[in-house]
């Protein structure tokens, strides 16, 4: 009281009303904010579950640890790790407000003691009542404040553990990832390995292939050197002897022709008449016949009309070769064993020519074309003369495929005609032209496409023809030339 004698400090009777009434039981919670000022703290119901909060993440964490790959596993332990330090901030924050609020709580008490020794009566009893409340407080605050200790003790042990399991997990990783580069570096080292030895081996292989082929070569050469050495005296005598054989058996034919041609002329009583034309050439399939004057009274061919005829002996009749109109006439397989004759139709006159005897086959054509019909199909190689009635320019070599179905002539991968057997196909040797008329086919696949092909040779020409109609022959077709009658067989 001295002390306040001395400020001349006067207290009024009513400055602590008698029903003075608090409106909660515990002291609400302040800190000082700006300027010294106290501010009321509003409690926030989240912040009072963090240790709920810690051992549910901790429990996750733990439940999906199993099924969690080491890369996710870390991500997991970072993510906790910065959540334990936040929650870390968040208990250091509430130690400072803590430590504020044990001040606030000891400056209240100093100013209610000093109030209670101002005041009597009931309002002393009311002020002993608050400084009671806040010891009460004070000692709420310090439960708080170790229940506080040990919630941080065991936010910084569940830090330590995240920190040292994403620690843990790096590690994992860091060592994967070496294993995975020592795992890689060795089989980059074994690819590396077998190529080199891939390519030993591709050089061993081609030197010994190298070294065989040689070997092959010399072999061969060895090989041909004997036998020009022994063979060709005896294959030159023999193709020497073949070559008279074959030149006597023609002059000696060509004689008995003309044989053969005095002494029908003697049957018929005409020795003395003028003979003004004549057929010349071997009567066999693979060559031709050519018309040709034998008197200077004759008149010229190209002034004459001319057609050729086939039958089966000379009183038989005679059956039109469509086409054939020239002065040459090569014949084709259907000619043979057939008598072949041509009328000549002079100014006023018609003079007609038969051969001596029926046209004979060629010699070993037949089994040629048995050996052929064996095969599935069988290629030629030919040029195309005309296509359509128009001249061919392009001279290239084409391919003509005679097959059991259809017959093919294509160059290369471009096909000219496609077409299986028809009744409107057409096959015969070409009727008229010049020394390459034996060589020569006319092919119609259908109407329309017609095309004039020359082939390598006489024995060509006449077994593509024979192996074209037995084709088509074995599909109920007959094959024949324009105008011929399809009942004829070859």
């Amino acid at each position: 009281m001295t002390m306040l004698s001395r400020v001349s400090y006067t207290m009024p009777k009513d400055a602590v009303s008698a029903d003075v009434f608090f409106a909660s039981s515990r002291f609400p919670n302040y800190k000082i904010g700006a300027n010294n000022q106290i501010v009321e703290v509003k409690e926030d119901s989240k912040m009072s579950t963090m240790k709920d909060m810690v051992a549910k993440e901790t429990a996750l964490l733990l439940e999906q640890q199993k099924r969690l790959s080491v890369r996710d596993l870390a991500s997991k332990f970072e993510k906790g790790l910065a959540a334990a330090v936040k929650l870390s901030d968040e208990a250091r924050l509430k130690e400072a407000a803590s430590l504020e609020k044990h001040v606030l709580l000891k400056n209240l008490r100093d100013a209610l003691d000093a109030l209670r020794g101002r005041v009597a009566g009931k309002n002393k009893e009311d002020v002993e009542e608050a400084i009671t409340m806040v010891e009460a407080l004070a000692v709420q605050l310090t439960q708080r404040e170790g229940e506080l200790i040990q919630e941080k003790a065991e936010v910084k042990k569940l830090a330590s553990f995240l920190k040292q399991a994403s620690e843990d997990a790096k590690r994992l990783v860091d060592e994967e990832r070496a294993f995975a580069r020592d795992e890689i570096e060795n089989a980059r080292a074994a690819v590396q390995r077998v190529e080199e030895a891939l390519q030993e081996h591709e050089r061993m292989s081609l030197s010994s292939v190298n070294q065989d082929v040689e070997e092959l070569m010399k072999e061969v050469q060895e090989a041909r050197r004997i036998k020009m050495l022994h063979q060709p005296s005896r294959v030159m005598d023999m193709e020497h002897e073949l070559q008279a054989l074959r030149t006597q058996l023609a002059e000696k034919s060509k004689h008995s022709l003309q044989l053969q041609k005095e002494l029908a002329i003697t049957k018929k009583g005409d020795k003395n008449a003028p003979q003004l034309y004549d057929i010349d050439g071997a009567e066999s399939l693979g060559s031709y016949l050519r018309i040709y004057p034998c008197s200077d009274n004759a008149p010229e061919l190209s002034g004459c009309t001319i057609q050729w005829y086939r039958s089966t002996s000379e009183d038989d009749k005679k059956e039109l070769i469509s086409g054939a109109t020239k002065s040459i006439y090569a014949p084709e397989p259907f000619d043979v064993g057939r008598i072949l004759q041509a009328e000549i139709l002079a100014v006023d006159q018609i003079i007609t020519l038969t051969t001596s005897g029926p046209i004979d086959p060629a010699a070993g054509l037949g089994n040629y074309v048995e050996a052929l019909v064996r095969r599935h199909e069988t290629e030629f190689n030919v040029v195309i003369i005309q296509m359509n009635g128009t001249d061919h320019e392009s001279q290239s070599i084409h391919v003509l495929h005679i097959g059991k179905m259809r017959i093919k002539l294509c160059r290369g991968n471009t096909t000219m005609a496609k077409e299986y057997y028809s009744h409107s196909m057409q096959i015969c040797g070409v009727r008229g032209g010049g020394n390459a008329a034996a060589q020569a086919v006319y092919w119609q696949p259908k109407v329309g496409i017609s095309f004039v092909l020359a082939f390598e040779s006489e024995r060509e020409r006449n077994a593509a023809i024979m192996l074209a109609r037995r084709f088509a022959f074995d599909c109920n077709i007959m094959l024949a030339g324009p105008d011929d009658r399809s009942s004829t067989g070859s």
